[in-house]
């Protein structure tokens, strides 16, 4: 899970323990104290800048200092008391340059003047279109620490995407229109380089692994299964598979990818469904059939969740109770299985899809929260769609049955109740595939995330 790091600043005029005329600070220590406690208690890694600033050569001095620490998410402004807008706005538009996230926070309360200080700063930023975020919320108040912290966390994903790579093995899988990416649109977005290649040097990696590789995998992945991990060639391969894709990415410094899959591999040597739902399980984020989009979803959620994530088609939807049942070609992380059916192995391969086989995992998904999202694009520009949702598991009477609905029971399977319209889920949604993701904290993160990145977001409740 993401860990973010953030400067902390105080700002206003009346400091040093300058008192209002009932004979009361204007700066609230006690308060500051306790808005940092809440900060911390929410994961934030604090930096505080210690002097509270309010003269320019003091915002300066503050400013120019953030800029330099690389390792800075965001900064969060913490409005003391009044301040002369005119005295941080130009070093603020100058640290902004970076394109780091800036939160304005003004905590209410009327003793101290606060609220000036907080809007005239929020004021001058609009002013000059420095983007930001402007909260003013209580430090024990959850929603209004969400809408901090989720912005600081989005920051950090912005962030750690910035100059990163994602690979690309093979080309567009199944046809697929909508995952296609444009190189130079990611990287004006999200600064992400596309590394593509054919599945050559993967397939000749797998056919290398070592009888001791293949040995030490075997003893890695059982853990998460319920029985033991097939024998003979087909298991063989699909742990081939595997082993090789990690070592092409350790090779090539790629923090993500997204796989062909078929038509291609799965059809002559192994379908990848296994690799990728152990990939999954490993915490790296990847997709199927050359579906960038997804692959970016799954990249979010992995790193802004402590859970693993689920990317499958949306196999089916129904409008009378929103319940959407997510199937996925034989890949989910074995991490997600819930109690009544466990992770075990299944066989991959169908006459259309992956003809060479492979091993694959059965599972029905745990129960919980958390959020159903894709990125796509609308006439050739990102937009997000987000809901709320529960996951939960049929009772154990009922499992078979809903299993055997899809035709293809030994696949794995969410069962997944979406918290929002369904007819403007439908309308809104841009492709078959859907990402799972566990914890309530995604929706505004990935609310956030879009904020900070460009992106229209098509939040549904």
């Amino acid at each position: 899970m993401a860990k973010t790091k953030v400067g902390f600043i105080v700002y206003g005029v009346h400091k040093d323990g300058l008192k209002d005329p009932m004979g009361t600070p204007f700066i609230d220590d006690k308060l500051i104290k306790a808005s940092k406690k809440a900060l911390r208690d929410s994961g934030m890694e604090l930096v505080e800048y210690v002097p509270i600033i309010a003269s320019r050569e003091e915002a300066k001095e503050c400013f120019s200092k953030f800029k330099k620490m690389d390792d800075i998410d965001a900064l969060i402004l913490f409005s003391g008391t009044w301040v002369w807008g005119a005295h941080l706005i130009a070093p603020m538009r100058d640290f902004a340059a970076t394109g780091k996230g800036i939160v304005v926070w003004t905590h209410p309360g009327s003793q101290g003047w606060r609220p000036v200080g907080g809007l005239v700063v929020h004021g001058a930023l609009k002013e000059i279109g420095i983007p930001h975020r402007f909260v003013y919320g209580s430090s024990d108040n959850a929603k209004d620490m969400e809408r901090i912290v989720s912005y600081c966390r989005a920051g950090h994903m912005k962030n750690k995407l910035n100059m990163s790579v994602i690979g690309v093995l093979g080309g567009r899988g199944m046809g697929q229109t909508c995952g296609a990416a444009d190189p130079s649109q990611w990287m004006k977005t999200f600064g992400i380089d596309i590394d593509s290649r054919d599945t050559t040097e993967l397939l000749e990696t797998a056919k290398a692994v070592s009888e001791e590789e293949i040995q030490n995998a075997r003893k890695k992945i059982q853990p998460f299964f319920s029985e033991p991990i097939p024998g003979g060639e087909t298991a063989e391969r699909s742990i081939r598979v595997y082993i090789a894709l990690k070592k092409i990415m350790a090779k090539e410094n790629w923090e993500f990818y997204t796989i062909q899959s078929f038509p291609g591999l799965g059809d002559y040597y192994s379908a990848t469904c296994f690799a990728q739902s152990m990939i999954l399980n490993d915490g790296i984020g990847t997709s199927t059939l050359g579906d960038f989009n997804t692959a970016m979803t799954v990249k979010l959620l992995t790193d802004l969740s402590s859970e693993r994530v689920y990317y499958g088609d949306l196999q089916h939807i129904d409008k009378e109770n929103n319940e959407i049942k997510i199937i996925g070609d034989g890949a989910c992380p074995p991490s997600l299985a819930g109690k009544l059916q466990p992770a075990k192995f299944a066989e991959h391969g169908i006459p259309t899809e992956g003809e060479a086989g492979g091993i694959s995992v059965e599972l029905v998904c745990k129960p919980g929260k958390g959020v159903l999202a894709r990125l796509g694009r609308n006439d050739g520009q990102f937009e997000m769609v987000i809901t709320r949702c529960s996951i939960k598991e049929p009772s154990k009477e009922e499992l078979p049955k809903r299993r055997d609905e899809c035709g293809i029971p030994f696949w794995p399977h969410a069962f997944v109740t979406a918290e929002c319209d369904i007819e403007k889920l439908l309308e809104a949604w841009g492709n078959e595939y859907a990402v799972l993701g566990y914890g309530e904290h995604l929706y505004e993160e990935l609310i956030a995330f879009c904020e900070q990145t460009g992106i229209k977001s098509i939040a549904l409740s």
